[in-house]
């Protein structure tokens, strides 16, 4: 019997999976039904696992293994269930594990800042204990006066800030530090050059990049799965499609309030412990915001979101 191999899962498709052994080397692995996992209720193999294989015999050009044994993931994205069918029986599909960190790409300018989607990814992020790395790309088109002022509000919640311009190649070894020897999972709005950005840092083209639709003005999709990408300098990085896809059903109206960290040092002055912090009396969120102690932007993020949410 072959000796058990071990590397992290590159990519899926289909029935099959691309496993990174530590020399580089790839090897297309299946599972089979004494397949075992340290996951229990989600995908059985996902981008960013780390699993241990049986190489096999095979005719074909890229070495072939089976997976025996996936390991404990310490992080998952996961995407959105959808709650109408099978709720007894379905099993949580993850996207990607194992990730050190979120990178948030957003735009400058075409698409301009989405704060509100921002906002989105930084209570998704706190809600899974997730560091994240704010990446604001296309520098190059916008007033770089009216930038800072857009993102002042993140700098004073702390959240670490790395301004590119992929089409000037300007900010990029910055961005390579931060992602040095970190499995980082990529994810912003369509349009804002975040497959172009991870080209660049991988050395070659790896990812399809899309322009700005004329019709819409809108970004065009162009990741519908993850892929995983070594970085010369150490580490990965991980493609994934949009926030939209990730399984947001661990935040809900009872809970969000505690994703927006700035509103933790109010919370305690509020007259009712349960606050939601909308239109109860004596509410020291919603005197915050109204006074600038609390970006006002950012509030209004947090309604957006809690009107989308179950109970």
């Amino acid at each position: 019997m072959k000796e058990l191999l071990s590397g992290v899962v590159v990519r899926t498709g289909g029935a099959s999976y691309i496993v990174e052994c530590e020399d580089g080397r790839l090897v297309r692995c299946r599972t089979v039904s004494g397949t075992e996992s340290d996951n229990v209720g989600t995908s059985l193999v996902a981008v960013g696992d780390r699993v241990t294989f049986r190489p096999k015999s095979s005719a074909t050009e890229m070495p072939e293994g089976v997976i025996d044994h996936v390991e404990r993931r310490k992080s998952a994205l996961c995407r959105r269930r959808d709650l109408r069918r099978n709720r007894s029986k379905e099993q949580e599909q993850v996207i990607a594990g194992n990730i050190d960190q979120l990178v948030v790409v957003s735009s400058a300018f075409d698409p301009p800042l989405n704060r509100r989607l921002v906002d989105r990814y930084l209570a998704f992020a706190e809600s899974e204990h997730l560091p994240v790395l704010l990446v604001v790309n296309k520098t190059d088109l916008a007033e770089p006066e009216l930038l800072e002022k857009e993102l002042e509000t993140y700098r004073k919640l702390g959240c670490r800030i790395c301004s590119v311009s992929a089409a000037r190649r300007t900010g990029l070894d910055e961005l390579r530090e931060l992602l040095r020897d970190r499995v980082s999972a990529f994810s912003g709005h369509s349009g804002v050059g975040k497959s172009t950005l991870i080209n660049l840092l991988v050395g070659r083209r790896e990812l399809k990049t899309a322009r700005i639709s004329w019709k819409t003005g809108k970004g065009v999709h162009t990741t519908s799965s993850a892929t995983m990408l070594r970085l010369p300098e150490g580490g990965y990085v991980i493609d994934t499609p949009g926030i939209r896809e990730f399984n947001l059903s661990g935040i809900t109206r009872e809970n969000l309030r505690f994703y927006f960290t700035e509103f933790l040092r109010y919370m305690p002055d509020c007259n009712f412990s349960s606050c939601t912090h909308t239109v109860e009396p004596g509410c020291a969120v919603v005197k915050a915001a109204g006074n600038g102690q609390i970006d006002p932007e950012r509030y209004e993020s947090y309604l957006a979101l809690l009107e989308t949410l179950d109970e």
